[in-house]
């Protein structure tokens, strides 16, 4: 398998998903910031021109978050990746689909690139602030759906996680949010797993 990632972006949740499965991997950077998500070579990957993107080991791709890895846990049941119990499953996804759909897509997105929401540059510390407030906001209702679990679906680490945990990582360590207890515990938690570690050292964002 191949995993098309940026460093510190959302397929951080992805390469810590492959590193918990233990099985081979290629990582293969995409640096955005030189635009090379727009270039011939990554659209003939990902025509949506965005990370994540997994290579499967027959050349097919899966693109979006939540549908590698979905796959990735699916095919590899023996990491126990996804609840068996619907309740817990359902909540998990709450969880997963809050921090992507919400948190990433609309309260990050304005702190990170602010021109996409303001013509003028003039209005682009204002967007990052309705963003930043839109975070706090979002990690409050997070920090709810937390209480009296160690990880979204429970006891143990599951698919979910891996969302939850790079809009802590956003949060904490790129915007020097201070995340509520329940978050905070869980970015904790995660961070303490040597899967975690290891996707972060290799990252550079250890």
């Amino acid at each position: 398998m191949k995993l098309f990632y940026t460093p510190g972006a959302c397929s951080i949740g992805i390469h810590l998903l492959l590193e918990e499965i233990g099985k081979p991997f290629e990582l293969i950077a995409v640096k955005l910031a030189e635009g090379a998500h727009l270039q011939p070579a990554f659209k003939a990957v990902n025509p949506k021109s965005k990370v994540p993107a997994l290579v499967r080991d027959d050349g097919s791709v899966i693109t979006e978050f939540q549908a590698i890895a979905l796959w990735l846990a699916l095919t590899n049941p023996a990491a126990n990746l996804l609840p068996a119990d619907p309740e817990a499953l359902t909540r998990g996804l709450e969880i997963m689909e809050y921090s992507i759909a919400t948190q990433h897509m609309h309260a990050f997105s304005r702190m990170f690139n602010p021109r996409k929401y303001a013509q003028h540059e003039a209005d682009y510390d204002t967007v990052r602030a309705q963003g930043r407030a839109m975070a706090e906001a979002g990690f409050e209702v997070l920090n709810a759906a937390l209480a009296g679990k160690d990880y979204a679906a429970g006891a143990s680490l599951s698919i979910f996680d891996a969302a939850l945990f790079y809009v802590e990582f956003w949060g904490a360590s790129r915007m020097g949010m201070t995340l509520p207890a329940n978050c905070a515990a869980h970015f904790a938690r995660m961070k303490a797993r040597p899967a975690v570690a290891r996707a972060l050292a290799t990252e550079g964002l250890a």
